[in-house]
């Protein structure tokens, strides 16, 4: 079985003892915030290895790095293969930064999006930014209704019954 479906059947197993499940996420991402802060420090720079020695060097367990490489996965610059990913498949964590950061926003993991290596690569402004442009991509705003005695949109001065909204 692919490492990706055992991190996956562990991770978000409905039947599991809840406190258990509970134990893995809050030791996982107090993990995968340490590798985050590891890897904002030279934004850069790409960390390269295969899935084994990149989980030996940030010294976690081999499902957990599964589970960091699923996470980061639409934040890089070129995704890795993690559905046939196997220990010995070298894997990249080249990331494009304003895409990690609003996909940090977009997951509501203000423990990742609020690290103070951040402060270093974006201004504070630009953080708002990115935090608001992510925020407002979930927002669906509904055009205005326009009635049939409403003046067209069009500009034309005229009613929209009698210009635009003539087939309606």
């Amino acid at each position: 079985m692919a490492l990706l479906q055992q991190w996956r059947d562990k991770a978000y197993n409905d039947k599991a003892n809840k406190q258990e499940l509970q134990k893995l996420w809050s030791d996982y991402f107090r993990k995968e915030r340490d590798i985050y802060a590891e890897l904002l420090k030279n934004p850069d720079e790409e960390v390269k290895g295969t899935v084994k020695e990149l989980a030996d060097k940030y010294g976690i367990s081999l499902e957990y790095m599964v589970g960091f490489l699923d996470g980061i996965n639409d934040s890089l610059k070129e995704p890795n293969p993690i559905e046939t990913m196997e220990e010995d498949t070298v894997v990249s964590l080249a990331f494009d930064k304003e895409k990690l950061y609003k996909n940090m926003v977009g997951a509501g993991a203000d423990w990742l999006y609020k690290l103070e290596a951040w402060n270093d690569i974006f201004s504070e402004e630009k953080q708002k930014e990115l935090y608001l442009e992510q925020k407002k991509s979930g927002t669906v705003v509904k055009p205005k209704k326009i009635y049939p005695n409403d003046p067209c949109p069009c500009g034309s001065g005229k009613k929209y019954k009698k210009c635009h909204g003539k087939n309606w």
